[in-house]
């Protein structure tokens, strides 16, 4: 256990944790929502810090970034843990196991000069902070990002956009992408996340008005978020920041407790990209189905510039950040 960042001491022992949008007032000897920060005798305490319960190579376009480097891998990193509580979580076994194991915090300690040294050994050319919310390692994070960043690596997290602004602006000058899921409508948030969906929003903004390259993604889950309505306000609000900003809209497949919805078609898939592209998203991507509109295309002159299919990527044609045939600006890392 190590201290924690970003909170203050309250009267009777209490600590309030300012890491995310929870805010969570959390009494001695209990944790706050994410199930791995603890207030131990009026110290909040991080129970994760270093201990990983996942390593692993990914194709930086699994995250999804598709305008970030592409076709590279990354060297991706998770603790237990998460502060939301979907009910579709892929991944519930590791960022619910806190909550359904009596607290349990399973893991190896790793030093970040390890993680480090073993991206640049795997010849990553980045270090992602994915499969669980990287916000509840944020102690951990911080500290191998600026390691990372001193190696020539890149940072990008896979996030859930509920942490607070003081944490985000900690994070920013070694965070250079993110991909932040924008799940569908206040009641969604609610109803299958436990949580809300303006801080969502604000965290997107945030993130795009500071440089850090921002992809964002919604789970199309048939009957609960994926109605025109639903996505149009998503499009709109979007476009709203910059139309400039990826949207990923991909395919569910019933899973933990939400299995009583069917898998989404490639018929929804390609309604949600319509809804995109009409709102004036420049680049709307279909995921977790091969072959649908995996591919980016030059907005100007119609060449296509980055092959796609399954995470793999056959060709990269962007030279500069450019389209090679007109000469357009195609914005993104490269």
């Amino acid at each position: 256990m190590m201290e924690a960042m970003f909170y203050e001491k309250l009267d009777g022992g209490d600590v309030r944790c300012g890491l995310c949008n929870y805010s969570c007032r959390i009494k001695p000897k209990k944790r706050g929502i994410c199930g791995v920060r603890e207030n131990v005798d009026g110290i909040l305490e991080t129970l994760v810090y270093g201990k990983l319960i996942a390593m692993h190579v990914d194709p930086i376009e699994k995250k999804p970034l598709y305008h970030f480097k592409p076709g590279h891998l990354s060297y991706s990193i998770a603790t237990v843990g998460c502060n939301f509580r979907c009910l579709h979580c892929q991944n519930a076994d590791i960022s619910q196991m806190p909550k359904n194991h009596d607290g349990q915090i399973m893991g190896d300690y790793v030093a970040p000069e390890e993680v480090v040294a073993e991206a640049v050994e795997a010849r990553c050319l980045s270090i992602a902070y994915t499969y669980t919310e990287p916000t509840i390692f944020f102690e951990y994070a911080l500290d191998v990002s600026k390691l990372a960043a001193e190696s020539g690596l890149k940072n990008v997290f896979v996030s859930n956009g509920y942490m607070s602004e003081e944490a985000t602006r900690a994070i920013e000058p070694y965070l250079d992408g993110i991909n932040i899921d924008l799940k569908g409508d206040d009641e969604f948030y609610k109803k299958v996340c436990g949580a809300r969906l303006d801080p969502v929003k604000r965290s997107i903004e945030l993130m795009w008005d500071l440089g850090i390259w921002v992809e964002v993604t919604t789970l199309l889950i048939p009957g609960y978020n994926d109605s025109d309505s639903q996505l149009e306000d998503i499009a709109r609000f979007l476009v709203g920041i910059s139309p400039d900003i990826p949207w990923h809209v991909t395919a569910f497949y019933p899973t933990y407790k939400l299995k009583d919805a069917p898998p989404t078609s490639a018929a929804t898939l390609r309604r949600a990209i319509k809804i995109g592209k009409e709102a004036g998203i420049k680049y709307v991507y279909g995921g977790n189905i091969p072959g649908e509109d995996e591919n980016t295309s030059c907005t100007h002159c119609g060449e296509t510039l980055v092959e796609r299919f399954a995470f793999r990527v056959a060709r990269n044609g962007v030279v500069e950040g450019k389209c090679p045939n007109c000469g357009e600006v195609v914005p993104g890392v490269w």
